[in-house]
């Protein structure tokens, strides 16, 4: 067997493994976000959204479904991959995959794959779920495939990052709390930036997810507050920083142990 071949068969491992975690305790993995979009889109959608009205020109229910569906993206892109991760290095178990014939970047694809199957998986069922309250349609495919595949991957990537850092399971729900949560929800996700003074507007300009949440809303409704393809462009340099990052501390590997 080559070494290509080998590679492929511990990617393909470590990838069905993080499948079937997914899948085993889906109440914990799938059905949360699932009740929370839900949520969003009955509070939100329905109750406030009929008195707002129109949004950047569609019905508000509209609008903020792409946003809220790139909102489920990033938290459980992130959280699969910093929770499987860590737990593993939590058990020792790690170590024995490290000293595996599997290469640093065998590693790490296979995780990444892992947060990227359960970010699409949470946005096919809340898109899903977002059908029986408002019509969809797709204004730009390859937008929106480009942008929710690189936001899935980067996210991936961020939670590895923080698993590798984090000494404890506490560790691992400071970054969701203290910084993703603030920036989605400043992210443009329930609010167009028209609507914002210029200051506003310039600040938001520097939260990330602003870029995401309207790349994505671009390829759904044909609209956005921010040039597109900026957006994507920063979006992949994001991922390729951050898998250099990620290489280079898998490969020192002394963040690894607690």
């Amino acid at each position: 067997m080559t070494n290509l071949s080998k590679q492929w068969v511990a990617f393909c491992t470590i990838l069905f493994k993080e499948i079937k975690r997914i899948l085993r305790i889906w109440p914990q993995t799938l059905l949360p976000p699932v009740i929370t979009m839900t949520l969003y889109f009955v509070i939100f959608g329905q109750m406030i959204g009929s008195r707002v009205g129109q949004m950047g020109g569609v019905s508000y229910m509209q609008f903020i479904v792409p946003g809220l569906i790139m909102m489920a993206v990033i938290t459980n892109s992130y959280s699969n991959v910093v929770s499987s991760f860590f737990s593993m290095k939590f058990q020792g178990s790690i170590e024995e995959l490290l000293v595996s014939p599997a290469s640093k970047h065998t590693i790490l694809l296979g995780y990444v794959a892992g947060g990227v199957f359960r970010g699409l998986m949470i946005a096919l069922i809340v898109s899903a779920v977002a059908l029986f309250f408002t019509k969809l349609g797709v204004a730009h495919v390859a937008v929106m495939l480009l942008t929710i595949l690189g936001t899935s991957v980067l996210f991936s990537l961020g939670g590895f990052i923080n698993a590798v850092f984090a000494r404890s399971f506490d560790d691992i729900s400071i970054i969701p709390s203290f910084v993703l949560t603030p920036l989605t929800y400043l992210g443009g996700v329930f609010y167009s930036m028209e609507n914002l003074s210029g200051f506003w507007q310039t600040l938001s300009l520097l939260n990330p997810i602003v870029y995401m949440v309207n790349a994505f809303r671009y390829g759904i409704l044909g609209y956005s507050d921010v040039n597109v393809w900026w957006s994507l462009a920063a979006i992949l340099a994001f991922c390729v920083i951050f898998y250099g990052i990620c290489h280079r501390l898998l490969t020192d590997g002394s963040k690894l142990r607690i």
